[in-house]
């Protein structure tokens, strides 16, 4: 039956923990495996990317394939071809498909009419490959998968995976945002069935009081430039500076996906300094990835 890694739901506890695992050892040189030699990845971006573009593309490259890359204007998904027809003709001369798109139901029909597996490289509602390098850089760290987790600022797809990955590991998550900008209701509810604690609250300084990580994300993402004017102001208490962290534990760690908005959402104080593991955590996107081709390869 064919694979796809769409969500973290996709994932069981056991299956999550396991790719994290699979990613250390990548990262510490233990697998020499190459399970892509022979083979084309197709990479649909409709969205602009550093970390993801590159990280996949070495991931690829280090597995023993290839990957072409597709830029909105090679194809324009959904206009000047349909999704079906594009992942039916990707099925003729590509083995898989990595798809940053700004729709989630894009992915959903990419993955519906394409016979190869399909992987999540960011859509509106979750990022579930970033999140795997969240959770193995806080495991890194902590030692441990049930971490306190504090997210400050807009419930993104950023905070939804994060949400989704903390009910499978069994942690805490707390985030701190203002009204109506809270997780999405499916992630939420899906969530808290499997029982996760979970907390909504206004204060960033009541989010990270137990917090063993704070993390952020931009309070505008791409697609959102018609509502960044609104989105500062709304969004200007819940800014991770230092003396947020005063409110936190001492060993507190903090994560930003990047790209930062400095001076917006995180201060240079706080990016730079010596709570941030932002660069460990970037770092790890490779490896993560690698463990996604990985499993969805052997």
């Amino acid at each position: 039956m064919k694979k796809d890694f769409l969500s973290i739901f996709d994932l069981s506890p056991e299956e999550l923990k396991e790719l994290i695992e699979i990613s250390i050892k990548f990262k510490k040189g233990e697998i020499k495996e190459r399970p892509l030699e022979g083979k084309m990845i197709a990479l649909i971006f409709q969205k602009p990317s550093l970390r993801t573009r590159v990280t996949f593309e070495r991931a690829i490259y280090d597995l023993g394939g290839k990957g072409v890359y597709l830029s909105p204007q090679d194809i324009q998904l959904g206009k000047r071809e349909s999704v079906k027809d594009v992942a039916k003709n990707l099925d003729n001369w590509t083995d898989g498909i990595v798809a940053r798109v700004f729709h989630h139901g894009i992915l959903l029909e990419l993955a519906e009419h394409s016979k190869h597996p399909v992987v999540n490289a960011l859509s509106d509602l979750e990022h579930p490959c970033q999140i795997l390098a969240d959770y193995m850089t806080m495991y890194e760290i902590s030692g441990k998968f049930n971490v306190n987790l504090a997210y400050i600022g807009d419930g993104n797809n950023v905070a939804n995976s994060l949400l989704a990955a903390t009910a499978l590991l069994g942690g805490k998550f707390t985030i701190a945002t203002p009204y109506e900008y809270e997780p999405n209701g499916y992630i939420v509810k899906k969530a808290l069935e499997l029982g996760v604690k979970f907390e909504i609250v206004r204060d960033p300084k009541e989010a990270v009081k137990d917090a063993d990580f704070i993390y952020t994300d931009v309070w505008a993402s791409m697609g959102q430039e018609a509502e960044r004017e609104k989105r500062l102001k709304l969004f200007a208490p819940y800014q991770v500076n230092s003396e947020l962290l005063k409110y936190a534990p001492s060993h507190v760690k903090v994560l930003h996906c990047l790209p930062a908005h400095r001076g917006e959402e995180i201060t240079d104080e706080v990016l730079d300094g010596p709570h941030s593991v932002v660069l460990q955590e970037s770092e790890n996107r490779l490896h993560t990835e690698k463990a996604v081709l990985y499993r969805l390869f052997t």
